[in-house]
């Protein structure tokens, strides 16, 4: 029995194979489209378990195909990875606030593409939460719902983003390291660069808008979430 169906939405036919080979040796079904348009209307027919993307693509692009697919409620809580040949930390960010929740810079081993797809559908699959609610000033994160609003106004996290804001608010006050915040988020069998949280948390801050204040910068080590009865 597969281990699950990945969706590979790319206009490279050479890369879209190299991928089908090494996920279909570990055991995925795999689809594939070599466009935007044709990509979404997969999603929405075969419903897969993961969806890679590539940045650039003939008629809408990666970034387009991550708004469409975290405004649609059969998709928004898709696992999303990115694919891009561009490397400037601006476009991981617009990456990420877009709604993947994870990237991978070309080029790219098989390899760690397949352990970032196993990592983050190993997330999908074991994270649930008991019933209750995390609530700072303005800023409230239910963790049964996987919903968090600022005021009266729902905020729309990745996956990804969620796990971030709900390890470091778990435990106010607590310092977190890059490589903690890696290996709780991410998982610890991905290798991946300390910069690749500092991206998330951008992301982050900004969908929070005023509430992002809670989130602290420990300078050359990570990052906690503020005490509420402690001002800095």
């Amino acid at each position: 029995m597969p281990k699950g169906t990945i969706l590979i939405i790319d206009d490279e036919a050479d890369l879209i194979e190299l991928v089908r080979y090494n996920l279909v040796r570990e055991g995925f079904s795999v689809i594939a489209a070599h466009d935007g348009e044709s990509g979404l209307r997969l999603a929405d027919q075969k419903s897969p378990d993961l969806i890679v993307v590539d940045l650039m693509l003939p008629g809408i692009d990666g970034l387009e195909v991550c708004r469409r697919l975290r405004s649609e409620s059969r998709t928004f809580k898709l696992p999303i990875i990115m694919l891009t040949a561009k490397s400037s930390q601006s476009d991981r960010v617009v990456g990420l606030e877009m709604g993947a929740d994870d990237y991978i810079t070309k080029p790219f081993s098989p390899s760690e593409l397949v352990a970032r797809i196993k990592a983050l559908l190993r997330r999908a699959a074991g994270f649930e939460q008991p019933l209750q609610l995390i609530k700072c000033g303005d800023l409230t994160i239910d963790l049964a719902r996987h919903e968090v609003s600022c005021g009266n106004a729902r905020v729309d996290l990745t996956a990804t983003e969620f796990r971030l804001l709900q390890m470091l608010a778990a435990h106010p006050g607590r310092v977190y390291s890059r490589s903690d915040l890696i290996d709780g988020v991410l998982g610890s069998n991905v290798a991946v660069l300390d910069r690749t949280i500092d991206v998330h948390v951008m992301a982050l801050r900004k969908k929070l808008g005023e509430s992002a204040n809670w989130i602290k910068t420990i300078r050359g080590f990570g990052y906690k979430f503020q005490e509420e009865d402690r001002e800095e």
